[in-house]
């Protein structure tokens, strides 16, 4: 064999590992690409918010609204248990934290998976102060429907779970906000409507199916 055909060969054979590896790169981008990128964000999330956990968390049945599994446009309560605390304003930010966290299944998530609340206040009038991140108001998907929907998976949860929480106010990144993401209205504050316990000695309502109301929210032109 030449000398000439060994380096050609030698070539070769350089050129096919290198095929091999870049192959199989290209595989291993390509199957990242294809996996949800939920949990890439829920991990930068969870670098922002840590989790909560108090002495008095108990393990309770909480009502959470994500997207409907039969009704992509509307809310849908889920039964679901978790640790919460007695405080009702540690209470609120579990709720929201499991809210965002905790979606049953990617087609139910309403709110964006890597928001972090950054901080909230429970006010002696009721009023609920949510502090959100940005990404509220860039990764909400723009349209009324999509962002009252994110409002009201908020409200109808805290209303649902949290005793005294009687209205809502939503900030983003510690200001005000004139809208969502181009059109709810969040200047003004969404009225909360506690679910009353319903009194031992009386008789159980008929079972009906679920429609969330729609939060009170102004709508910008």
């Amino acid at each position: 064999m030449s000398r000439a055909l060994k380096i050609t060969l030698g070539i070769l054979l350089v050129a096919v590992a290198a095929g091999g590896i870049y192959v199989r790169g290209l595989q291993r981008r390509i199957s990242q690409l294809g996996k949800p990128q939920q949990t890439e964000a829920k991990a930068r999330r969870e670098v922002i918010q840590a989790p909560i956990a108090t002495p008095t968390d108990v393990k309770v049945k909480a009502k959470l609204y994500w997207v409907s599994k039969e009704n992509q446009g509307a809310l849908e309560a889920v039964e679901t248990e978790l640790p919460l605390s007695a405080e009702p304003a540690v209470r609120a930010k579990q709720l929201i934290n499991a809210l965002i966290a905790d979606v049953p299944s990617a087609g139910q998530r309403v709110l964006p998976a890597d928001l972090a609340l950054l901080e909230l206040y429970l006010l002696p009038d009721g009023t609920v102060v949510a502090d959100f991140s940005q990404a509220l108001a860039t990764e909400t998907p723009s349209g009324i429907w999509s962002e009252q929907m994110a409002v009201d998976s908020i409200a109808h949860t805290l209303e649902a779970n949290v005793a005294g929480a009687r209205r809502l106010k939503i900030l983003v990144n510690g200001q005000e906000t004139e809208t969502l993401a181009g059109h709810l209205d969040l200047t003004d504050f969404f009225e909360l409507h506690p679910v009353e316990p319903v009194p031992s000695e009386a008789k159980p309502a008929p079972k009906v199916e679920l429609t969330p109301p729609p939060a009170p929210g102004k709508l910008k032109n």
